[in-house]
Parts: structure tokens; sequence; C-alpha cells
């Protein structure tokens, strides 16, 4: 067995992260060599309880050739911690995914990331600030991070996306179950234009205990975390408090002081983060020397009546539509048009980007 087989069979034991296997190194010289060990010499170790070493000594072939074929399926590329693709800025935190499984790329200009974080039930003051954040962000040469959540991580993505910029999304489950499984689309546009990745075996479960194990590579990739919106308890919080620990800036939007979604980012900015109102002021904290001046979205609200990609019938909804919200049971009353050529109009107008579509059915404009 090579050194990265027996790495990426290592990783497949739960409970082994890089803190344990760097004992194991110590003790054993080798990843090889652990494999090689008897149940009760692994348990000598320190931090190595019979549980895991039973899980270790269980390790078979065939599970390895399994997770190989099934990387192969799915057109995944496995990093090691020691590759020299492994990103530079995770590897400088206290406790480094040991693998990285990768679909699309991880480019070395990475390194300029900023994570974007937040409430997966947001406001439409959350979701515009995080779309329109992160295509600033984007437009500036930065790399957007986020976890492909609902909500202010899938808004963070589609801004980076739609300003043409790179993106990375990184999973609490396994490439078997992307999570959630809306997202899926989203996921194949993010590979395309970055990469997905997961420390955890292809297999895995998008269980509730590996989103806060997810989060603290959320902010080690990153030079800093945006927190947008988050609740009282929201996960966005956790993401905070690793950016601290591993000597992240972390970042924050003000919001309403009585809205429930703005309780955490108050709190964080009562706390010490910088609050931010444009990303100059991100840039200005990170001490980067970065063009001032952010590259434009060719915007779509100049179109008439006169424009040849636009129908007489997608212009006159398009024109019942503004930056703010609108339900579609308005839209219905406004245009006077069966529900089924409705939708039909509003596919036709996200298709042309003129358009987006907010929770709880409601639209706006780009």
């Amino acid at each position: 067995m090579t050194r990265f087989e027996a790495l990426v069979s290592l990783n497949m034991v739960s409970d082994i992260g890089s803190i344990r296997l760097k004992k194991l190194f110590e003790f054993f010289g080798k990843p090889e060599n652990i494999l090689k060990s008897s149940a009760e010499k692994l348990m000598a170790v320190s931090g190595i309880g019979e549980k895991i070493a039973s899980k270790i000594f269980s390790l078979k072939k065939e599970d390895l050739d399994k997770e190989f074929a099934l990387a192969k399926k799915h057109s995944l590329k496995i990093l090691t911690f020691e590759d020299k693709d492994y990103p530079e800025n995770l590897k400088n935190i206290p406790d480094p995914p040991i693998i990285l499984y990768v679909k699309g790329e991880l480019k070395p200009e990475d390194k300029l990331s900023l994570g974007i974080v937040g409430s997966r039930r947001a406001s439409f003051y959350g979701l515009t600030n995080s779309e329109r954040f992160s295509a600033d962000l984007a437009a500036k040469g930065f790399t957007i991070v986020s976890g492909m959540a609902h909500g202010i991580d899938t808004y963070a993505h589609r801004g980076a996306l739609k300003q043409g910029g790179r993106t990375i999304a990184v999973m609490g489950s396994g490439f078997n179950y992307i999570y959630p499984e809306e997202n899926k689309e989203l996921a194949e546009g993010i590979s395309k234009s970055g990469a997905v990745i997961s420390e955890f075996p292809i297999s895995t479960l998008p269980l509730k205990q590996n989103f806060p194990q997810r989060n603290r590579v959320i902010s080690g990739l990153s030079l800093g975390i945006l927190v947008a919106e988050a609740a009282r308890n929201s996960g966005a919080l956790i993401t905070a408090d690793f950016a601290l620990e591993q000597g992240r800036e972390v970042f924050a939007l003000p919001g309403k002081v009585d809205s429930l979604n703005s309780f955490g980012t108050n709190g964080l900015i009562k706390q010490g983060a910088k609050l931010v109102s444009c990303v100059d002021d991100i840039i200005e904290e990170l001490n980067l020397n970065i063009d001032s001046e952010p590259k434009m979205i060719e915007e779509n609200e100049n179109r008439d009546n006169k424009s040849p990609d636009l129908s007489v019938d997608e212009y006159a909804l398009y024109n019942s539509i503004n930056r703010e919200p609108v339900r579609l049971d308005e839209l219905l009353e406004k245009t006077h048009l069966a529900s089924s050529r409705v939708i039909e109009l509003l596919l036709r107008l996200q298709v042309k980007r003129l358009i987006k579509q907010l929770p709880g059915q409601q639209f706006a404009r780009n």
C-alpha cells in the first residue's frame, strides 16, 4: 500500500483528524505502518482508544477500492494535506483535513479568498447583500467560499458565478449526497467555475454533526469571514468562532435591531467584528493593495418595449417587477394572464438573468 492510499484509508475512519494522525505518525513513523499494526499497539497511542483502534484494524483493501471507484464515478480529484496543490490557507490551520475530495479545480489564486456565510432562512435584505458583496468581491479577484446551504450561502455562490468569478463550496457530506439536494445544479455550476470540496468519504451522509466540522474549512480557506445575516444560534456564528481561532478577520453586516435574523451579526459587531457597508471596508481591513474600482456587471434594466430580446408578454411581466420582491399572486393580478403563462414567462426572464426567484414564490429584478 502506498502512502497516498494509506492516508485515504485512514481518512475513512471517523474520529481520526489531523491531530490524532500526527500522534500516530510520531509513534509509527509512516501511515503505511499504522495500517499494519495490531489493535493493541494502536491503543498505546495517546488519544486512540479501543473504538478507533478497532476501526483502523478493520480497514479492508476492498473499502479503499470502492472509494476510488466512487471518486472516478463522480470525477473527483483526491488531495492529501501533503500535496503541493492542497490550499495554502487551509494547510496553515491547527487541524487541516487529511484528505480533500475535489470536483473542479483549486488554483493558487484562491489564496485571495473570502468566506460569506449566514442564515439559511435569510431575509430579502440578507440575500441581496450576500449576492451583492459576493459579486463585488469576485470583480476584484476574490474567490468566494461558502457552504452551499440554503439562504445566504446559495446567494453568495450565485453572486460570484454571475460576475464570472471563482467560488468554492465546502460540503458537510460526501459526494454521494449533495446537500441540499435542490442545489445539485448549483454544485455543477460551481465545479466549472471553481470547486466543490469535501473532507468526508464519498458515502458520508449529511449528518448534523458534520457541519460544524465543515465550517472550520470554510474559514480555513479564507482570509476572513463575512457574516451577512445570522440569528442567535446560527451556524454562521460557529464559523466566525473558527475564524477567530485561526487568526482570520471577521466582518459583519449590520441589521435592524428588531430583526431576529440580525441578532447574531449585531452581536458580532458588539464583540469587535468589523462592521462593513461595502467591499472597500473589507479590503482596507485586510490591508490589500487592490484596485478600488470593481468591474461592473452589465445591467439589464434599460430595456424598453422595442428590445428584440423581449416579447410583448415578457416585457409586460418584466415591467411589473422591480428590485423589491413581489409575490406570484400579485403578478397574476397585475398582468391578468393565466397562471401557467405567467410561470412560463417567469422562467424565460430568469434564463435571461433579468429577474431572480426568492423564497416564498417571490420575484425581483437582478
